[in-house]
């Protein structure tokens, strides 16, 4: 038996981090957590009211800690570390590669009416054809437009996104990241280079996009004084997939062609690995996104508010004084009568932080329904309408591949809601097979295992997979009730 191989995840999440030590014996992955830290969004004050920020000194130090542990768990033997991030958001580097000013969150308002505004300068079909990317407005290229004319992005002599930047600090390698590169919509998706024409075009400067590196790339030993602060003399820094998705999907234990994909938390992530991007009209229409995934694949794919609202909702919940623990909110939604209510998890009244439950009870009036009556039905019907998108979505996906799919892998931290992934099954009258749950970090650390020689495959590594993690299946139940209900959905949406 080969000796043991310790890899370290670098996994940030919109609401925490953790550091995860991969011990890989040769032929199965164990994972251990040595670390997690809050990681929530900072609200400063401004001229014209506030905004929305990350603290990235403060990630950076909590990465530092999460390597020293690691360190003191593994000893010498860390042969490798990575980072992967959620995806668009990012910071500005001077000249000299100092940042410029607090990067913003993905949530600040500063984007509203982006989308319109660069539509009127360069038309929809046009910013998707030069980048086959779903439009949202948090994505980077509608963050770059509202920012222009502010002294940072004027000094500004690079963009490093999160993982990129973190990257840069504990190695000095200030490099783009191609799977993180990729959810800016400024990168063309066959060329795989930075879409400079369009840049030009919304007088978003070229000059800040750096170098495109692979997943997988190592990036080189830590810097001499980060080594000697974490122990972590000798290991490598590799550049994963570093969007978090990319990095998930890397490790979904797919078997067979005709199989889609969610990656489960704060977003529901649904789609296919594509060898190709899809870009056409259809695609433009049901707004999907061609992300860059490992190992030269194309996430097809479309995002779907996922766990982010009832995570919105218990927190109004503990400002009313009930402090509700996530099995509890489970139990609730379990004993709760179905259907309620129906919801569009994506409509743009549940995109920001408030008041959520107060915004369910809004939309359900405006649309001519009645507002669920307590918290388990609020959170019942949430989780129907997470259930139903995914069906909603599923079409999507099959009408734009042309191929049915006879299952639904779903990995990530929402697949410790089994409520929740019944529902899925009941609502696309198809198999659910959940697991890994800790997919992101185990997908970090495939690549981190790719990069340094210990597997020579992207599918050797989805077999270690297999070999390591248990899944659960579920199977469809009450598919009448979800079919009138989905109906009800298409109403709704239309």
């Amino acid at each position: 038996m080969s000796a043991t191989r310790n890899l370290l995840a670098l996994d940030l999440g919109a609401s925490s981090g953790r550091a995860v030590i991969g011990r890989f014996d040769g032929e199965r992955l164990a994972l251990e957590e040595v670390h997690r830290f809050g990681n929530g969004p900072v609200r400063l004050p401004t001229a014209a009211g506030s905004s929305i920020h990350w603290d990235s000194l403060a990630q950076f130090s909590e990465v530092k800690t999460g390597i020293a542990k690691a360190v003191e768990c593994c000893g010498a033997g860390l042969v490798s570390a990575g980072i992967d991030t959620w995806g668009v958001d990012y910071g500005l580097l001077d000249a000299r590669g100092e940042l410029l000013g607090s990067a913003f969150h993905y949530r600040d308002e500063r984007t509203l009416g982006a989308l319109e505004k660069v539509f009127a300068v360069v038309p929809r079909e046009e910013v998707f054809r030069q980048t086959g990317i779903q439009f949202m407005d948090l994505n980077t290229l509608f963050q770059l437009f509202s920012a222009r004319g502010t002294a940072a992005l004027e000094q500004a002599n690079r963009l490093l996104f999160t993982p990129d930047l973190l990257n840069f600090w504990l190695s000095g390698q200030a490099v783009n990241e191609y799977t993180i590169a990729s959810t800016s919509q400024c990168l063309e998706p066959f060329s795989r280079t930075w879409a400079v024409d369009l840049l030009r075009r919304l007088d978003i400067p070229s000059r800040i996009f750096g170098e495109i590196v692979q997943p997988g790339t190592v990036l080189g030993p830590l810097l001499p004084w980060v080594a000697e602060e974490t122990g972590a003399k000798g290991a490598q820094l590799v550049a994963v997939g570093s969007h978090d998705t990319a990095s998930a999907v890397a490790a979904v234990p797919i078997e067979g062609p005709d199989r889609a994909f969610v990656s489960s938390g704060t977003w529901s992530i649904l789609g296919v690995e594509s060898p190709r991007p899809v870009v056409n009209s259809r695609a433009l229409q049901f707004n999907f996104t061609n992300e860059g995934g490992v190992c030269d694949t194309i996430r097809l794919m479309k995002n779907i508010t996922g766990l982010w609202i009832i995570q919105e909702c218990r927190r109004q919940w503990a400002l009313e004084g009930a402090k509700l623990g996530w099995d509890e909110i489970v139990s609730l939604a379990r004993a709760a009568k179905p259907f309620a209510a129906v919801i569009d998890v994506d409509h743009p009244d549940f995109s920001r932080p408030g008041d959520m439950p107060a915004r369910i009870v809004a939309y359900c009036k405006r649309t001519g329904q009645t507002p669920p009556a307590d918290r388990g039905e609020v959170a019942r019907t949430v989780f129907e309408a997470i259930a139903l998108k995914y069906r909603r979505v599923l079409e999507m996906t099959e009408q734009l591949t042309g191929k049915k799919t006879d299952a639904l892998n779903i990995v990530g931290g929402g697949t410790q809601n089994r409520l929740l992934n019944q529902f899925a099954a009941n609502a696309i009258g198809r198999t659910v097979i959940t697991g890994p749950i800790e997919a992101t970090a185990a997908g970090n650390i495939l690549m981190q295992m790719l990069a340094t020689g210990a597997i020579g495959s992207l599918d050797e590594g989805r077999e270690v997979i297999r070999r390591s993690f248990p899944v659960e299946t579920f199977e469809p139940q009450e598919v009448a009730a979800w079919d009138a209900a989905y109906q009800r959905l298409r109403f709704v949406l239309e």
